[in-house]
C-alpha cells in the first residue's frame, strides 16, 4: 500500500510540473500568429506556419517562440525556409519578391538573403520534405518576437514566410549565389491570430 502512496503522489507532482511547463512553454498566456503558404497557381503547393511565442519568465527572461510548419506539395529532401522583412507575398523580378530580403531588423540589419546568412533574425531551419512530399519543421528561437519591440515581426510592413525551391546551406555567400535555398517557391502572409 505504501509504495501505491509513493507513486500516487510522484505522479501527481509530475503533473504539476507538466502543467506548469504548458504555461511556460506558450500554451498558457502566449501570443499566436499564422501564415498560410501557397506556391504560385497550380503547383500544389500550400499549407500552414504556426507561430507561439511562450511568456518570458525568471528562468528565461528573453521571450521565445515557437515555429512549427506543415507545408505540402514539395519535392522530398530540405527546402530552405525563412522569415523575411515584408509581409507581402506578390511578384516582382522574382516570384514572391515583394516579401523583400530576409527578416533582419535593426540599425546593422542586412537583409540580403545570401550575405550575412545565416546570422538574419529570421534565418530559421530547413524544411525537411518527405517522400510523400510533405515538409515539417519545428523550431524555437528567441530571434524573433511576436509581441511589441525591436524583434517583432509586426513591425511596419509586416513579415512573410519564403519556402525556397532549395536546401539553405547555412553559410555566407554572395549576393545572389543562392547558398539560402535559391528561387522562391512559396509564401504566406504572417498574421495575429
Amino acid at each position: 500500500m505504501r509504495r501505491v502512496t509513493v507513486f500516487a503522489a510522484i505522479a501527481a507532482a509530475a503533473l504539476l510540473v507538466d502543467a506548469r511547463s504548458l504555461v511556460v512553454h506558450g500554451q498558457g498566456n502566449a501570443i499566436r500568429a499564422i501564415a498560410y503558404v501557397d506556391g504560385p497557381a497550380g503547383s500544389g503547393i500550400s499549407g500552414v506556419v504556426r507561430f507561439t511565442q511562450a511568456p518570458a519568465d525568471a528562468d528565461f527572461p528573453l521571450p521565445t517562440v515557437s515555429i512549427v510548419a506543415k507545408i505540402d506539395g514539395l519535392t522530398p529532401g530540405p527546402h530552405g525556409v525563412h522569415i523575411h522583412e515584408v509581409g507581402n507575398c506578390g511578384d516582382t523580378a522574382v516570384p514572391f519578391g515583394a516579401a523583400g530580403g530576409h527578416f533582419d531588423p535593426g540599425p546593422f540589419g542586412n537583409s540580403n538573403p545570401d550575405a550575412n546568412h545565416p546570422f538574419h533574425m529570421g534565418d530559421v531551419p530547413n524544411l525537411i520534405v518527405n517522400n510523400g512530399g510533405v515538409g515539417h519543421m519545428n523550431h524555437t528561437t528567441s530571434r524573433i518576437t511576436l509581441s511589441d519591440g525591436p524583434l517583432t515581426v509586426f513591425d511596419g510592413n509586416g513579415s512573410a514566410v519564403v519556402v525556397h525551391a532549395n536546401p539553405d546551406q547555412g553559410i555566407t555567400g554572395a549576393p545572389g549565389s543562392g547558398v539560402s535555398g535559391g528561387p522562391r517557391i512559396a509564401c504566406g502572409v504572417i498574421m495575429m491570430q
